[in-house]
């Protein structure tokens, strides 16, 4: 956790979040920077992808002493486990939910991807949102990383 937050610090807010599967982070590998990962030739610090939450907890931090909800996302393609801050932890999110998360991400070996979000937003009462999310993938998919 504790790298979560250094990373956090180190945070350049001028590269664009990349629009991604959690099939597609996968692939993503680190750069000689802690902060910044890269794909397919684009550098980034930042994924948003979107999913339906198929597990919430709540854990307890001892060093800080707060609590910090950890989920796990499904967007079809495969699993990636979010970590939230006590802000976004203490909002009602439920199991089922359709939401968009935007946060720094950890590839972990033997483990699914970790993403320690900065932004959550509840899409479920957009139920059209999931087919245009596929839509703007591939539309990026093109866009940025076919040759």
């Amino acid at each position: 956790m504790r790298e979560l937050k250094e990373r956090e610090r180190e945070m350049d807010y001028n590269l664009a979040a990349l629009k991604l599967m959690c099939a597609q982070l996968k692939n993503a590998r680190q750069t000689i920077s802690p902060t910044e990962m890269t794909l397919a030739g684009i550098l980034f610090q930042r994924a948003w992808l979107q999913g339906i939450l198929v597990s919430c907890s709540q854990e307890e931090e001892e060093e800080e002493e707060e609590e910090e909800g950890v989920f796990i996302l499904d967007d079809g393609s495969g699993l990636i486990e979010l970590t939230l801050s006590s802000e976004f932890s203490q909002r009602n999110w439920k199991l089922g939910m359709y939401v968009m998360v935007v946060g720094a991400c950890t590839i972990r070996t033997g483990e699914p991807p970790l993403i320690k979000v900065h932004k959550m937003v509840d899409l479920s009462p957009f139920p059209d949102r999931e087919a245009m999310w596929h839509l703007e993938i591939i539309e990026a998919y093109k866009m940025f990383y076919e040759e």
